[in-house]
């Protein structure tokens, strides 16, 4: 037989998943495992929201949606969200936007809307763990920018500057940030600002967790910057912040050039998202917001009881976090690297978490805790660290 893909086997499997799949097997073999590895929500789906995509199928939303890229008042509806809450002004929603089965896949199609073979792409680390192999994917080469975790990840300009070369297209950057719960300063934002302006970067600005902001931050934008509207791909989505994972709806919003690219991409690929998850995306958007705020809030005061109560244990080290829903302590005085110090949280304590080193080098002696779980699994997860932190 002739050889498989190499640029496939190339990319390794998501060490989320990975993790998640021997927690399943645990389970499955009657081990009490508490899963905090990965990033789905205990929420369910507001009510109103799946009575919408209820009525769209009984009503005949179940074939190929028109435009395929997305009905119009679902395009309609991202754009009025876009301008109200983002500051982001969408004059053309059907050539500036599209739909997307899942935020994941907008942001592989905004790669492969601005990369050539070769393109150089600036990656913030820690960062998101399918970022380097999506680059990969699509002709790429990922290109990391490791920032320092004695400093709490914090961005400048002159990080960027050192990185850029003749090659160097584009600029990805997650606010909040999965995994280390960082928000834009306005700083940091200022800085990328104008690192993208001087170096004509493109900005791919995923933003899917921008609703989940605490202590009364806000979300900046950075398509809504001066002169950043033409060169910013904001990718976003109801994954996150509406606890709808399994709907796999999300979006990216560009320029007509660039939207008319991740069409033609889209409509070779995957042709559209699910017709009836169109009518959610309305309702989830011109709908009520109330219960978005009380998840929020929810994740907020699980956080506050998970840095006090894993600071409180020896050996482990947690600062706060500004955003999403991840905490990302460290080990100090653990002869552990990230990798076996998750291997022993599952063996000795049967707790689940992602290792550092997946989301970069700048990542290794942390642990990834997802705190989308209920709270009495939290609770837990707190009294088994309490007795095996000793042993890490």
């Amino acid at each position: 037989m002739k050889p498989l893909s190499t640029l496939v086997s190339s990319i390794p499997s998501s060490p989320t998943l990975a993790v998640n799949d021997k927690a399943k097997a645990l389970q499955a073999a009657g081990y009490d495992v508490i899963a905090l590895a990965g990033g789905d929500p205990d929420f369910a789906t507001p009510p109103h929201i799946v009575e919408a995509a209820l009525h769209a199928m009984q009503n005949g939303a179940t074939h190929y949606p028109a435009p395929m890229i997305g009905i119009v008042p679902a395009l309609e509806a991202i754009a009025s969200k876009m301008e109200r809450e983002n500051g982001i002004s969408i004059p053309d929603p059907r050539h500036q936007i599209i739909i997307t089965p899942g935020g994941k896949w907008a942001l592989y199609l905004a790669l492969t809307a601005v990369l050539n073979p070769g393109d150089e792409v600036l990656i913030l680390e820690p960062n998101w763990v399918s970022y380097k192999p999506m680059v990969t994917l699509a002709g790429g080469v990922p290109v990391p920018v490791s920032l320092p975790s004695g400093d709490n990840f914090h961005i400048t300009a002159a990080q960027l500057r050192e990185k850029i070369t003749p090659r160097t297209k584009a600029l990805m950057v997650n606010t909040p940030c999965n995994p280390t719960g960082r928000v834009l300063t306005q700083e940091e934002h200022d800085d990328i600002v104008a690192v993208a302006a001087e170096a004509d970067l493109y900005v791919i600005a995923d933003e899917i967790y921008e609703k989940l902001i605490f202590d009364g931050r806000s979300h900046r934008s950075l398509a809504a910057a001066p002169g950043m509207a033409e060169r910013t791909l904001t990718v976003n989505g109801l994954t996150k912040s509406y606890a709808m994972t399994g709907w796999r709806l999300g979006w990216l919003v560009s320029s007509k050039a660039i939207i008319k690219l991740a069409t033609k991409m889209n409509s070779q690929a995957v042709s559209c998202a699910a017709h009836f998850s169109m009518y959610a995306c309305i309702a989830a958007l011109n709908g009520p917001q109330d219960v978005i705020y009380e998840m929020r809030d929810a994740y907020q005061a699980r956080r506050d009881f998970m840095v006090k109560a894993l600071n409180e244990i020896d050996g482990i080290s947690c600062r706060s976090i500004e955003g999403a829903f991840y905490l990302f302590p460290s080990f100090p005085g653990s002869s552990k690297n990230s990798l076996e110090l998750a291997d022993a949280l599952l063996d000795k304590a049967q707790i689940a978490g992602t290792p550092g080193i997946a989301f970069g080098q700048s990542g290794e002696g942390h642990v990834r805790f997802a705190i989308s779980t209920a709270q009495h699994d939290l609770e837990r997860a707190v009294e088994r660290l309490a007795k095996i932190a000793h042993a890490l």
